[in-house]
């Protein structure tokens, strides 16, 4: 029996719709369905990976052409194109969904809500939706290179003057690819050094000085003339917490024989008890402190004017640093910017322990000894950082 001869493309524009659909043979497995409207697709006829019999739809007619789709489905039957089914194609939208980096993101985000307030989540969710989502939220995680992240974070500083929000942005960022590597979706973060070769300063509530000029900066504390507020300004560079939880501490709250400090809820940002382990240095300044201070005072700080505070006002440590000459250069809340990008720049494997360190816990009220806190890791950090500065500074000697 003679072969049937194929038709041509001229024959093709010419088939009509006729009361139900109909096929038309073409090469081995290709059809053109004629639907009863007259509308015409390529349809290739194939058996699955589960070895059933099923349509695949290469396209329309005449958008794919009768050359290409016989092209199309000689390459399936070869072998050059996997032929998938339906499920097998969504399963793999959906797998290639999962790994767009904006949902990788979001997900990780997610993870925020109950941990963070509303208005926090609320707020950082519209930063990620104006600064990251619109340049890496169709992309696929695994093929944002690092060179890439790092050119992006450059331009927004240089052409945005971003600065606190970046730290935050890059430590979102980062955290949501290490989130993907728990979940073997990925094998390594771009992220992980991302720091390096970024501008060394910020703007705003968070000015502070290089690192180079950090002893200069110490020795005028050091020397200036009221030894009660120079002993807090080291505390801050030491130690690095919030300026206000420093100002409200009270003597209770340190435990000397554990070297810990162990801060309340009611005096943290995030309403989350919060332990500092306190390296030797600390220790050192705390009871220097309490010898000038006495064994009368509940705080370590106390109001001497004649209102209604208990402890010494936010001008306090700020006016201390004008009267220094580092006004516009160095402000109480930038030492934690200070001690943050450095010790995130030795220990690029620690990033979630220095985040603890800095009272950025990662999950919901947990206690302040709880593992989660990284409390043992952070006594060896917090020490290496006193150390550090010893080392650059030189120690300090109390007459």
């Amino acid at each position: 029996m003679a072969k049937s001869k194929l038709l041509t493309d001229t024959q093709y524009a010419a088939l009509k719709a006729q009361e139900s659909e109909y096929r038309v043979s073409d090469v081995s497995g290709l059809y053109l369905k004629v639907g009863v409207t007259g509308k015409k697709s390529w349809q290739l006829r194939f058996k699955s990976t589960v070895g059933k019999w099923t349509w695949l739809g290469l396209g329309s007619y005449p958008v794919i052409s009768v050359k290409e789709a016989r092209s199309l489905a000689i390459k399936y039957q070869n072998g050059e194109i996997i032929l998938k089914t339906k499920n097998e194609k969504l399963l793999e939208a959906k797998q290639q969904e999962n790994m767009l980096f904006g949902n990788l993101l979001i997900k990780w985000m997610n993870t925020k809500k109950g941990v963070w307030t509303d208005k926090t989540f609320k707020k950082e969710y519209q930063s990620i939706e104006r600064h990251i989502l619109p340049v890496f939220g169709q992309r696929l995680s695994k093929e944002i290179s690092a060179s890439e992240w790092k050119e992006f974070f450059r331009k927004k500083q240089l052409n945005e003057g971003i600065f606190n929000r970046l730290e935050k942005l890059i430590s979102y960022c980062r955290n949501a690819y290490d989130y993907a590597i728990d979940d073997n979706l990925i094998s390594y973060n771009p992220l992980a050094r991302v720091r390096k070769g970024l501008a060394n300063h910020t703007a705003g509530s968070m000015k502070h000085v290089v690192m180079d000029k950090l002893p200069d900066l110490v020795n005028a504390i050091r020397n200036y003339r009221s030894e009660t507020t120079s002993i807090g300004l080291e505390l801050l560079v030491v130690l690095f917490p919030r300026p206000g939880e420093l100002r409200a501490a009270r003597w209770d709250q340190f435990d000397f024989e554990t070297s810990v400090w162990l801060r309340p809820a009611d005096i943290m940002k995030r309403r989350i008890a919060h332990a500092i382990p306190l390296p030797k240095q600390a220790i050192k300044l705390l009871l220097r402190l309490k010898e000038i201070s006495g064994d009368g005072n509940e705080y370590l700080f106390p109001s001497r004017s004649n209102s209604n505070e208990k402890f010494i006002s936010d001008v306090t440590f700020n006016s201390a640093l004008k009267r220094m000459g580092y006004a516009g250069k160095q402000d109480p809340h930038g030492f934690r910017h200070i001690a943050s990008t450095y010790l995130n720049d030795v220990f690029s494997d620690k990033e979630q322990v220095i985040e603890s360190a800095l009272s950025h816990q990662k999950s919901g009220v947990k206690g302040a000894y709880d593992k989660g806190a990284h409390l043992r890791e952070r006594v060896d950090i917090m020490q290496f950082w006193a150390d550090h500065l010893d080392s650059i500074c030189g120690e300090r000697i109390f007459d």
